[in-house]
C-alpha cells in the first residue's frame, strides 16, 4: 500500500466505519492488505470481512459494479463473498476524513481455507477446479448486463500510475510497458474473448473447502479485459515462485497447470477462449509490470533482502527484453 495513505488512515476512521456496520472498534481483527485496509469481525458465530477502501483508489461508482458484478456471480451459482448491507442497509459508508475519505464495505468470510505455497504447486486437483471457476466466471461474463460499470484494462491503477512509482533508473520499463499496451491495444476484442474479469486470482483471493470447491473473494481488481489475462494471472503466480535456475520446472509447472486447467474450464461444454493460448506471453508480461509497480510502490526497498533483490534484477532483465516466464521453452 502507498506508504502516505497508510499515515492517513487512522482509528478513528476504523471505529466509525465499523459503527456503520453494527461493530465495535475492540470487535475488529486487523488483517492486512495490498491496497486496502482488511479486518474481520464476527456475528452469531458467523465471520465477515470489513474493508476500507481510500477515495484515491476507487469511486464510490466503481465499488457499486464490484458489489454488482460479485451479486450477480453469487446469485447465478458460484461460490463468492458476498457483501452485507451497513446498519443503515446501504452497502457503501463512506468515512469522510481530513485530506481523504474512505469506503467502508462488509462481506461473509469465505468457508474453508487457503492454499498457500508449496502446496499449490503440483496440484492438479487445485488447477481443475481452478480452471472450473474460471469457466464458470467467464461464461457469467458473457451474459451480464450490469448497471453500473467498472473501468477497461488500460485503466488498471497500477499502469495509469506507473510513472510515480517507478523510479528514473528504471525509464526502460516505463518504454517497455508503453510498448505492451500498444500491443495489448490492437489485440481483437470479441464477447467471446472480452469481457469482465476477476483480475487477481491467486491463491491468496480464494479459498477451498473440504469437498474442493473454490470460494473467490477480493474483487477489487475487477475489470474489463481479455479472459486470457484471468488464465495468465493464476499462472504467473504458480511459476514466479521457481528461481531463474529452475527453468525445466516451470515448464513441468507450466505443462501441468494447463492440461488440469483446461480440463475443469470446458466442463460443461464450456469452450476456452479463443486464442487465449498465445495471448499468454503478452499477458504474463502484463502481471509482472504489475508486480514490479507494486513492489516499488508498497515495499520498503532501502535495504531488500536477497529474494526482493534477486526478483527484481530477474524481472527487470524479462521486462526490458519483452520476455516472459514461460518464454524460455516454449
Amino acid at each position: 500500500m502507498d506508504p502516505q495513505i497508510k499515515l492517513l488512515f487512522l482509528d478513528e476512521h476504523a471505529m466509525e466505519g465499523a459503527a456503520r456496520f453494527g461493530v465495535s472498534q475492540e470487535e475488529l481483527s486487523f488483517i492486512g492488505g495490498f491496497q486496502n485496509f482488511i479486518y474481520s469481525y464476527t456475528r452469531e458465530e458467523c465471520k465477515y470481512i470489513l474493508r476500507f477502501t481510500p477515495s484515491t483508489l476507487r469511486m464510490q461508482e466503481g465499488l457499486e459494479a464490484e458489489l454488482e458484478w460479485i451479486r450477480y456471480l453469487a446469485e447465478n451459482g458460484m461460490s463468492v463473498s458476498e457483501p452485507i448491507p451497513s446498519v443503515h442497509g446501504i452497502d457503501i459508508e463512506r468515512v469522510p476524513g481530513k485530506i481523504i475519505d474512505f469506503y467502508a464495505t462488509s462481506f461473509r468470510h469465505a468457508p474453508g481455507r487457503k492454499i498457500g505455497y508449496p502446496e499449490c504447486l503440483g496440484n492438479p486437483l487445485l488447477y481443475k477446479q481452478c480452471g472450473r471457476t474460471t469457466g464458470q466466471l467467464h461464461e457469467l461474463a458473457k451474459r451480464y448486463e450490469p448497471l453500473a460499470r467498472r473501468h477497461t484494462w488500460e485503466r488498471n491503477e497500477y499502469l495509469l500510475r506507473a510513472r510515480k512509482y517507478i523510479p528514473p533508473e528504471h525509464e526502460l520499463i516505463l518504454h517497455a510497458l508503453d510498448e505492451l499496451n500498444e500491443l495489448l491495444a490492437s489485440l481483437p476484442v470479441t464477447p467471446d474473448n472480452f469481457g469482465l474479469i476477476h483480475g487477481d486470482i491467486n491463491v491468496g483471493n480464494f479459498t477451498v473447502d473440504e469437498t474442493g470447491e473454490i470460494t473467490l473473494f477480493d474483487f477489487d481488481e475487477c475489470q474489463y479485459s481479455w479472459f486470457a489475462e484471468d488464465i495468465a494471472i493464476q499462472l504467473y503466480y504458480l511459476l514466479y515462485v521457481f528461481g531463474e535456475d529452475s527453468k525445466s520446472e516451470r515448464k513441468v509447472q507450466y505443462e501441468m497447470f494447463i492440461e488440469h486447467f483446461v480440463r475443469g474450464y470446458t466442463e460443461d461444454g464450456r469452450q476456452m477462449p479463443a486464442g487465449w493460448k498465445e495471448k499468454l506471453s503478452l499477458f504474463l508480461r502484463l502481471r509482472e509490470i504489475i508486480v514490479f509497480v507494486g513492489i516499488y510502490r508498497s515495499w520498503d526497498l532501502h535495504q531488500p533482502d536477497d529474494w526482493t533483490r534477486d526478483f527484481l534484477r530477474d524481472s527487470r532483465m524479462r521486462i526490458i527484453k519483452g520476455l516472459s516466464l514461460i518464454d524460455d521453452f516454449l
